[in-house]
């Protein structure tokens, strides 16, 4: 049986937040029906943690600054088998996750990301994809995994995502989860998403300066030796 043919898995959606009123609404209307989705607030001082309650979301309250305090903080809260993960900017439709979380579920992958595919102007800055590009070859020549994007969409199971042992709490989580995962045996893939330009600025990629931040944490995660349970990096990269 196909995993089209069999009913669509459950999952919990972390959805990072920080300062999102206005994209709230797009992002939450889009999560999968029976989902839940928790939105983690990193400070937010738009109201983004009262819209979100409003519209149905379980919210979770951070005060570590940081990309990845608020991706972590999102997953010690799920409780579904297959946990999401999302930004939470309108750039990608939390609605794309479903399928994904079929070929997870399915067995197809471990590890299933999200491959950016820009729509129409502003949508990956120059810097921003120059960034990707190079962390990407790095990452080949660490793992061997031949990925082309790093992005934030992503699915896998919430026990063996626990079993990593994540510890990075700024921009170098998404890529720890990969490297400690091709570390681990995990199977690996990707699979082609729209990205639309995102509702606001970007706090990691929207300056040159952010990016090199960016950059720097996750250079820190590639040169883990494999095997390695590194101290935590704690509070927010700039």
């Amino acid at each position: 049986m196909t995993p089209s043919a069999c009913r669509p898995p459950l999952a919990d959606l972390v959805l990072p937040c920080l300062d999102e009123a206005e994209a709230l609404p797009w992002v939450l209307g889009r999560v999968p029906a029976g989902w839940r989705a928790i939105v983690v607030d990193n400070g937010s001082t738009d109201g983004s943690a009262d819209i979100a309650r409003s519209l149905g979301a379980t919210v979770v309250r951070e005060t570590r600054r940081g990309f990845g305090a608020a991706c972590h903080a999102g997953l010690l809260a799920a409780r579904a088998e297959l946990v999401c993960f999302c930004d939470c900017d309108a750039s990608m439709d939390p609605g794309l996750l479903a399928p994904m979380a079929e070929r997870v579920a399915a067995g197809e992958a471990d590890l299933l990301l999200g491959r950016r595919r820009p729509q129409g102007r502003g949508a990956w800055p120059a810097h921003a994809r120059a960034g990707n590009i190079a962390l990407a070859r790095m990452l080949r020549r660490r793992t061997g995994l031949r990925l082309h994007d790093l992005g934030p969409m992503r699915v896998a199971r919430r026990e063996a995502l626990l079993g990593l042992d994540l510890n990075d709490r700024r921009s170098g989580y998404p890529l720890q989860m990969v490297v400690r995962a091709a570390d681990a045996g995990w199977k690996v893939a990707e699979t082609d998403v729209p990205y639309l330009p995102r509702s606001g600025k970007s706090k990691v990629t929207g300056t040159w300066r952010g990016t090199w931040h960016a950059v720097r944490d996750m250079r820190r995660v590639l040169a883990e030796p494999p095997g390695a349970r590194t101290a935590p990096t704690e509070g927010i990269s700039a």
